[in-house]
């Protein structure tokens, strides 16, 4: 389905996305849905002309949404037109029905008497608002869904629905009682020592210490870290020992708090996580402004979650600080032997030289026979063996006991002090290491060095636990012989040596933490129901239930594409497949297209219509024209709904051009820097944000015309981009590319310029894993069948998973000469004479089909959400020896060779892979023009500041692309610009992002009155 369409919900209800603006519908949907049945027709005997048409539109849409349009507006253009032919009325006649009359009063009574309709009476209203107080408000809290469900439920009470300001009060009322309810189940649940220590976090100003100052800080500055509440809010500073110590002291204030998870154990996730997000924001005096049980509520999931958080955030730090020991050690040495390091050359000539002295004068002096016959002579020999010992296996044993000696001197206190606060768990596979934790921890003191903790051996006859990290370079450290000729482990090399294979099992997930969120069991990560609801989960997958089917669904099309690679390899200029030493692909790079020349005029001409538009105007056209914020300004209390939408626009700017709001609040508008950050704190959380840009998108999508735009797209383009960000925190980490520390954005964004999602992650997630996410989650009316990405973005697993998931995963390759095809089959070297160079060993079917139920599972998990997908798919990594990693990583190949075989064929896919690629590029430039403030960079190291800045932002450039795209459609409707796209170079060239007509700078002007002079109407 493209981009903008109609799309229904699974009660046949009509979901209508975009900004009450006319969607397209497909031929398909109008066939089914709004085709005149015999009967149908029959009832239109006595009525002619617009009546005609009026009364069979308004029985066809009654008929799919159980509710009467609320006018022409509403209706679709193609359902008009198709409805009109049937019942020989031209379209047009539409124009002249009465909207308001008695002749529509009666055709609606006719329609409901017609479908066994009646309309709700004040009994029904009351048992409906019920019903959503028990059924829905309990488990979803967007007003929007929740109208849905209620519209849905009235169809199938054969109900007309009230009034749409009676369903807005109805909705409103289910929603706060339905959270009453739970409010109260969750209080109910708390033992009477846990509701003292609740209450005690903000009983008083001096309990609370300055936290209200710390969650105002613009830089994120811990100035309330000496209370409690302060510090279970704030942020897990950057990888230090400091930070370790900190993070451990919250950890344990949280748990001694005394809540159970289980509190929350049959309340939905989203519905906790939007309690915690609450807890997180509100000063302690508006905690305490609350009905008790929804005080104790908030508190309770902010604890409960943070706990989770928390201990996610010691395991990242674990792990980060295991790895800066391991690599500050590694350039520490070698920073030392690098300058006395030189490159001897000619090692086989010297050691020929050598053999060939000693073996002609074997009884005389080294320094006589050797050295002369060298080059250099003895000075040469000397770096000979210095070149080796800082290549070979000695310089890896320095490396380690550096290592050990900046563990033991610094960080051992704080790895230490971290076993005693994480449940390590696993399965037996890695028992031994979960067994040499448990003896550091039972013989480890972190304190002094007068403790027993740094003695140099385990005690005599202490069973030491021996797993695969203890081997290697490690071996010669770890054991020795003591006085006694005993062979015995060193406590601190085994020590360190542990937390190294620690590692890497965590990262693997192998090992997991009990207690955590992200580094939990992998097992929950999987849907607990997958079992009892098979069969669905593979139909929303739409795979077959044999993997013999879906094994011989991918065979074939593997098949298929080779075999074409295979025939018209000899017609294909520009590629080649033959033995060579730099990769036995070579590609020719494509052709440079034609510059579209006539898009400066376009552009020329919009900035001549509507001179230099303030970025905020177009903010503020995409709010009025979209309704994006009309759920969040409906919310208000105490204060209008028109002021927080303008509150709302401001923060918006604010962070997204990355002024901050004490900027904006110097602008003409009346609204004072308090009054914006009351309203960034209480109404605009994150999900919010997202959901405003969605709305946006959808109405983009919506309001495209077909002859300018074309059909809509079911592909996105992703990548990142670099932004500089303050290093005080987990997030931000150095990334060699870009020479600097900072985060990454990720964004997907369409064919014609929209962003449809938007990511922050770090310098080292995985990009695949974030492509995956934002393909699944990106929550627009787009039907996403494709995604493009560098080269970066792409794997074998990530082949593997989207093939599972069910979209297209399309890279631009960057060593595409050295990329293997794989075979179909044992046995079959002669089938692809002309591939053979660029083949490898066949794919083994068998482990696939295995594993075929085990793939379903995890791909479902992703579907479902019951994890993220860095979080499933962190299994998924060559240190993990995975039985269901290496099934999807044959999986993968056999995906990649379809690919790499239709794209080497394809100059058309090249060049749409290039384009789509070029787009996701032009948005990342836009960045820079919008996001201008503090120099471009995160100028704080609070995440959820970082993530809003990113969401506004996104808001913000969707916004201009959605203002560009009706005033491109301004100009190309006038007469004199017709012509305008007649080149196939500027027709595929337009786009709706540039902003040579913007201004992002100067002082923030907003009069809310005032509006853009555009045709098209929201």
């Amino acid at each position: 389905m493209r981009p903008g369409l109609l799309k229904y919900d699974l009660s046949g209800a009509l979901v209508h996305g975009g900004a009450g603006v006319p969607q397209v519908v497909e031929l398909d949907e109008l066939v089914e849905h709004f085709t005149m049945l015999p009967d149908e027709v029959a009832l239109l005997r006595n009525k002619s002309g617009a009546t005609r048409l009026g009364f069979a539109l308004l029985l066809k849409f009654f008929g799919r949404r159980g509710r009467f349009p609320s006018g022409r507006g509403e209706l679709p253009v193609e359902v008009v037109e198709f409805v009109a032919r049937q019942v020989g009325v031209a379209a047009s006649e539409l124009g002249f029905y009465d909207w308001s009359g008695r002749a529509i009063k009666l055709h609606r009574a006719e329609v409901r008497r017609v479908l066994g309709f009646r309309e709700a009476t004040v009994e029904d209203a009351d048992k409906l608002t019920e019903w959503l107080v028990v059924e829905v408000a309990q488990v979803e809290r967007r007003p929007e869904l929740v109208r849905e469900a209620l519209l849905a439920r009235c169809r199938e009470e054969r109900l007309v629905p009230p009034s749409s300001a009676r369903v807005t009060r109805m909705v409103a009322a289910a929603l706060h009682r339905g959270e009453e309810v739970l409010f109260a189940r969750v209080a109910t649940r708390l033992s009477p020592e846990a509701v003292t220590r609740l209450w005690a976090l903000v009983a008083s100003p001096e309990a609370c210490g300055d936290a209200d100052a710390a969650l105002d800080s613009d830089t994120g500055a811990d100035t309330g870290a000496e209370a409690l509440l302060g510090l279970i809010r704030s942020e897990p500073g950057s990888v230090s020992l400091e930070s370790m110590l900190v993070e451990t002291d919250k950890l344990l204030a949280i748990r001694r708090v005394g809540l159970d998870a289980d509190v929350f154990a049959d309340v939905e996730v989203n519905v906790v996580t939007g309690w915690r997000a609450q807890a997180m924001v509100e000063s302690p005096s508006h905690l305490r402004e609350h009905p008790e049980a929804k005080t104790l509520t908030l508190l309770a999931a902010l604890v409960v979650s943070r706990h989770r958080e928390v201990t996610d955030g010691l395991v990242d730090l674990l792990i980060a600080t295991v790895h800066r020991i391991g690599a500050r050690a590694e350039r520490r040495v070698s920073e030392e032997l690098v300058n006395a390091f030189k490159r001897v050359t000619g090692k086989e000539n010297i050691l020929f030289s050598i053999a060939d002295a000693a073996l002609a004068r074997p009884d005389e002096a080294v320094r006589e026979v050797v050295f002369p016959a060298v080059s250099g002579g003895e000075a040469t020999l000397r770096d000979l063996v210095h070149e080796y010992k800082t290549k070979g296996p000695i310089y890896q044993r320095t490396v380690k006991t550096t290592l050990r000696a900046s563990y033991t001197n610094h960080y051992r206190r704080g790895l230490i002090r971290l076993l005693e606060v994480l449940e390590f768990r696993s399965s037996n596979t890695h028992r031994p290491v979960l067994d040499a934790l448990e003896l550091i921890a039972r013989h480890s003191v972190a304190g002094g060095a007068a403790t027993t903790g740094n003695r140099t051996y385990f005690p005599v006859g202490e069973d030491v636990a021996v797993h695969a990290g203890l081997g290697g370079d490690w071996e010669p450290l770890v054991w020795s012989t003591d006085s006694q000729g005993r062979r015995r482990a060193r406590r601190l090399t085994y020590e360190i040596a542990t937390f190294q294979a620690l590692r890497e099992r965590l990262r693997c997930k192998d090992i997991w933490v009990v207690g955590a969120g992200r580094w939990r069991d992998p097992d929950a990560d999987l849907p607990p129901d997958f079992d009892e609801r098979r069969v669905e989960h593979y139909r929303e997958l739409r795979k077959p239930l044999d993997p013999t089917a879906f094994i011989t669904e991918v065979r074939d099309e593997m098949a298929t594409e080779l075999d074409l690679l295979d025939a018209q390899l000899p017609e294909l200029a520009w590629v080649e497949i033959s033995e060579r030493a730099s990769g036995a692909i070579r590609l020719t790079p494509l052709d440079a297209v034609p510059e579209p020349t006539g898009l400066r005029r376009l552009k020329a001409e919009v900035a001549r219509r509507w001179g230099t538009v303030a970025l905020v105007d177009m903010l503020k056209e995409a709010v009025l024209r979209t309704g994006c914020v009309d759920a969040l300004a409906s919310r208000a209390v105490g204060i209008s709904p028109e002021a927080l939408a303008e509150r709302l626009v401001l923060v918006v700017y604010g962070y997204g051009t990355n002024t901050g709001l004490r900027a904006v609040a110097a602008g003409r508008h009346g609204h004072s820097e308090d009054d914006l950050r009351y309203v960034r704190r209480r109404y605009l959380t994150l999900e919010a944000a997202r959901a405003i840009a969605v709305r946006i998108a959808d109405a983009t999508f919506a309001a495209r015309r077909e002859a300018i735009w074309g059909g809509g797209s079911s592909t996105v383009a992703s990548d990142s981009t670099h932004v500089a960000a303050l290093d005080q925190n987990l997030l931000t980490q150095w990334h060699s590319r870009y020479g600097g520390r900072g985060v990454l954005i990720y964004w997907h964004v369409e064919r014609d310029s929209m962003a449809v999602h938007s990511q922050l992650i770090s310098c080292t997630a995985s990009e695949v894993a974030a492509m995956v996410e934002g393909a699944v989650r990106h929550g627009t009316t787009m039907s996403l069948e494709g995604n493009y990405v560098d080269s970066h973005g792409q794997s074998e697993i990530g082949f593997g998973i989207t093939r599972l998931i069910g979209f297209e995963l399309l890279p631009r390759i960057k060593q595409i000469n050295k990329a293997k095809l794989y075979r179909l089959a044992p046995g079959e070297t002669d089938r692809y004479p002309r591939l053979a160079p660029a083949m490898t060993r066949p794919i083994r079917w068998e482990l696939i089909a295995q594993q075929y139920d085990q793939m379903i599972k995890y791909a479902t998990a992703i579907r479902t959400r019951t994890a993220t997908t860095e979080a499933i798919l962190r299994r998924f990594t060559r240190t993990a020896n995975h039985p269901t990693y290496q099934a999807m990583l044959e999986l993968g190949r056999a995906q990649k060779t379809i690919f790499i075989a239709r794209y080497l064929r394809s100059r058309e896919l090249q060049r749409e892979i290039n384009s789509g690629l070029n787009v996701v590029e032009s948005w990342n430039r836009a960045n820079s023009v919008i996001a201008y403030g503090k120099g471009g960079g995160l100028a704080t190291n609070r995440r959820d500041e970082q993530e809003m800045i990113v969401a506004c932002l996104r808001i913000l450039q969707s916004a201009l692309v959605y203002v560009n795209t009706l005033m491109l459609q301004d100009v190309l409707d006038d007469p004199n610009w017709s012509d305008a796209l007649a080149r196939d170079a500027d027709r595929r060239g337009l786009t709706p992002l540039f902003w040579s007509h913007v201004l992002p700078y100067g002082e923030v002007r907003l009069d809310m009155t005032s509006r853009l002079a555009l045709t098209e109407q929201g």
